[in-house]
């Protein structure tokens, strides 16, 4: 099938490999022309604008986006739709909110066009080798596509979760929870960091991983992160986010649902941004003043971190 990809970061052409190895055909754009050369260098078919990607493809056209949530979405969008004419599609890879995806879906529609939202997991290697694919669509939208879904996932790694939405849903979620169970790790991990004993984090990661309740690909990653740098000392406790967790959590309140653990540790990935807590040293001061509870001086800061 012929598919135009636009967003060629590690995702974007990480699929773009993916999709090619399973002989589609591939046309792509980025807004950095350097990636685009890369692309060529690689033997794909480079494109510089949005229209010229478009007038590459036969109809019905199928544009896939593999970009940054928000207004990058909205712009490309923008750009594509007086190139597209009735039945094309747009499938939108990305961590986009359901909600924006919701109303992408009915400005396409007035325009004769289908927006298709597949929320995509595994990261860059799943995207090269084998994802874990989650997809909004209309039904016979996807019985046209699912090879290409059924191509690019794991075995049985895709799933047409509903109708349009409902996969950017379900990977927000998805993604909620994964903020929860890094949380968990990371604290476990601390408090092995503090024990009694002389313990080999890395092989207590790697024994974790094999067999135990707690195995899977994220102890694997721990195994593997503790393997390069046995005490982290080469990188900072800074987490940033991307939205998905903090969504989750908004949603969450919403509907009603209680939800502590992810939303705890969406509040956590903000306080681990901080040089220092406002809210702690208000704490240690009032400590100070009722209980005599001593007080740490304070210690030279570095520049705040910036939330990106």
């Amino acid at each position: 099938m012929d598919i135009g990809l636009i967003g060629l970061g590690r995702m974007g052409f990480n699929l773009a490999r993916n999709l090619r190895d399973h002989g589609h055909r591939v046309v792509v754009y980025n807004r950095s022309p350097e990636k685009v050369r890369q692309a060529e260098a690689e033997g794909f078919e480079g494109t510089y604008r949005p229209g010229e990607l478009v007038g590459r493809l036969q109809p019905p056209r199928h544009v896939w986006l593999m970009l940054p949530a928000g207004r990058p979405v909205d712009d490309v969008i923008d750009a594509l739709v007086p190139h597209l004419r009735a039945g094309d599609v747009v499938i939108d890879g990305g961590n986009s909110h359901w909600q924006d995806t919701l109303r992408r879906a009915e400005h396409l529609k007035a325009y004769g066009l289908r927006l298709v939202d597949v929320g995509t997991s595994g990261g860059i290697e799943g995207a090269r080798h084998g994802a874990c694919t989650m997809i909004g669509a209309d039904e016979d939208l996807f019985a046209r596509l699912e090879p290409v879904f059924r191509d690019i996932s794991v075995p049985g790694g895709y799933l047409r979760t509903g109708p349009v939405g409902s996969g950017h849903f379900v990977k927000m979620v998805h993604n909620g929870i994964e903020y929860g169970m890094l949380q968990a790790i990371g604290e476990g991990f601390e408090i092995l960091s503090r024990a009694p004993f002389p313990l080999d984090l890395r092989a207590v990661a790697a024994v974790y991983a094999r067999g135990s309740v707690i195995r899977g690909w994220l102890m694997e990653l721990t195994e593997r992160a503790l393997a390069r740098d046995p005490k982290l000392e080469r990188i900072a406790g800074v987490v940033h986010h991307s939205g998905e967790g903090r969504w989750t959590a908004e949603t969450a309140l919403a509907l009603g649902v209680p939800a502590p653990v992810i939303t705890t540790s969406v509040f956590m990935r903000y306080r681990s941004e901080q040089a220092e807590s406002f809210g702690a040293k208000v704490i240690a001061a009032l400590r100070g003043e009722f209980g005599g509870h001593p007080v740490e001086p304070a210690a030279a800061q570095g520049p705040a971190v910036a939330r990106p």
